[in-house]
């Protein structure tokens, strides 16, 4: 139990860390990522007005058409794709990335990935 408190303190400083030098506006919103280890959250927020813009994450209707899993990369992906496309047609075309304090590798990566390949730039 001591560990799993050590992990959760380490990702909270981290996220508080990366909280600190970047924010959204509304002509650049913040693109966060959360994860578990069995599903995956990707919101867009406008930090400024306090909005969250659009959301995907891998419980919604829209992922589970593409029958992938939120626990894998390309579960990831395409969570990415999906949430690239509902920021584009939210009128958003740039964003900052907010990794929530997880390393920039694997999924993380995958949904930045994604995300790019529908045509967000970071």
């Amino acid at each position: 139990m001591k560990k799993l408190k050590a992990k959760q303190a380490g990702l909270r400083r981290r996220h508080t860390r990366v909280r600190g030098k970047i924010s959204g506006t509304p002509a650049r919103p913040r693109l966060c990522i959360t994860r578990s280890n069995s599903n995956m959250y990707a919101q867009v927020i406008d930090d400024v007005a306090g909005k969250t813009l659009c959301a995907v994450s891998t419980l919604s209707a829209d992922f589970k058409a593409s029958e992938k899993s939120g626990a894998t990369v390309e579960g990831a992906s395409v969570l990415g794709s999906l949430i690239g496309k509902k920021a584009i047609e939210s009128g958003v075309t740039e964003v900052v990335f907010d990794r929530g304090g997880n390393l920039y590798h694997g999924r993380i990566k995958a949904v930045a990935d994604g995300a790019r390949e529908a045509g967000l730039k970071f």
